[in-house]
């Protein structure tokens, strides 16, 4: 027997109210949560930093003196031992002074050419009665002058020649150059740098802290690192905490010695964990679950009946990936995840957070 269109009517009536039902109980059914349970833990507190690494020794070769780059011998990354040559400077300048002196030297032998002359004339003429013994004196102490003079003018040139000869600059120390900024043919100044020496005995990892976090270091404290942009991780040690600040930065230099590890290149940036302590009984959340971080602090609480409370807490000003909460929770709170999912004062269901598979 076939239904006839009434019986559609009831049928489709009955399957609405039914629909509509079920959307009243679930409209009325409390919204799902994703809150964490309080449990005190004991906790690592790290500094993290990206430091850089350096040689041990770093030192700046520079000319004593100006003049033209006529040879070098060594570029970036040669190895070099001390006392190598690394570069030659022909000193124009002591040259050409130099050349002044010789032309001193010369005039100075002609005037005493001269005063001998006179002087062994006046002699002649002194032996044969036709000069007076004073005029004699006068000559031989214009003979000595001159000759005097001959010896100050030989002395200032072998000075000179000494200073306009052809530099050879050396290396200080053994290592490694880092940076050779000139180039062969280059005229340099005095004191201008011509080679970076890195030592090659070993090399330090070096990072600026904030000086509100520095203080709380101190050397022989351990370290985690790592080459930025990788995940191996090797073992460092605080040697130096640099005891000034940098005005201009707010921030004080932590030298760390690493222990084991990969090749470290000059210059190589590194992420730096140091481990500074440990907290008992610490509360921790994720950053995402405290509102108002900066101003206030507060988190979403879940009470005994399920509905959402505000609650003030205190964050300890530690610079970790999750915060560190001092006051304001206690063991079995339900704390909500994410603040902006629910509403103070609303009934919620509170689950369990998704984990990634």
């Amino acid at each position: 027997m076939r239904p006839n269109r009434k019986q559609f009517i009831v049928l489709a009536v009955a399957v609405l109210v039914g629909l509509a039902v079920t959307a009243a109980i679930l409209l009325r059914r409390p919204p799902e949560v994703a809150v964490a349970t309080v449990e005190p833990q004991t906790v690592e507190l790290g500094l993290s930093v990206v430091g850089r690494a350096r040689p041990m020794d770093l030192v700046q070769v520079a000319s004593p003196n100006p003049g033209q780059v006529v040879r070098l011998m060594h570029d970036d990354g040669d190895r070099v031992a001390a006392g190598d040559p690394l570069a030659v400077i022909l000193a124009s300048v002591e040259q050409a002074q130099t050349e002044a002196d010789l032309a001193r030297e010369r005039a100075a032998r002609a005037e005493a050419a001269d005063a001998r002359l006179k002087y062994e004339r006046t002699r002649t003429l002194s032996e044969r009665g036709f000069a007076a013994p004073a005029a004699l004196d006068a000559a031989r102490t214009a003979l000595q002058a001159a000759e005097a003079n001959v010896a100050a003018a030989a002395a200032a040139v072998r000075a000179s020649a000494e200073r306009a000869r052809e530099f050879t600059i050396r290396a200080p120390m053994s290592g490694v150059v880092l940076v050779r900024p000139i180039d062969n043919g280059q005229v340099v100044a005095a004191g201008e740098t011509l080679f970076e020496l890195g030592s090659a005995a070993g090399v330090e990892i070096r990072a600026e802290v904030e000086e509100a976090y520095a203080d709380a270091l101190r050397p022989g404290m351990t370290a985690r690192a790592s080459l930025s942009g990788t995940s191996t991780i090797f073992a460092a040690r605080v040697t130096e905490v640099s005891p000034q600040v940098d005005a201009a930065t707010g921030g004080r230099l932590v030298k760390l010695a690493p222990e084991a590890g990969p090749s470290l290149s000059p210059g190589r940036s590194i992420d730096v964990t140091i481990v500074v302590g440990q907290r008992s009984g610490a509360i921790v959340l994720p950053r995402s679950a405290v509102a108002d971080a900066t101003a206030a602090p507060k988190v979403y609480v879940v009470d005994a009946d399920d509905i959402v409370r505000e609650r003030a807490v205190v964050v300890a000003r530690w610079p970790t990936v999750n915060a560190l909460i001092e006051r304001g929770l206690a063991a079995g709170d339900r704390v909500v995840l994410d603040p902006a999912s629910a509403r103070v004062g609303a009934r919620v269901r509170p689950v369990a957070p998704k984990t990634e598979d």
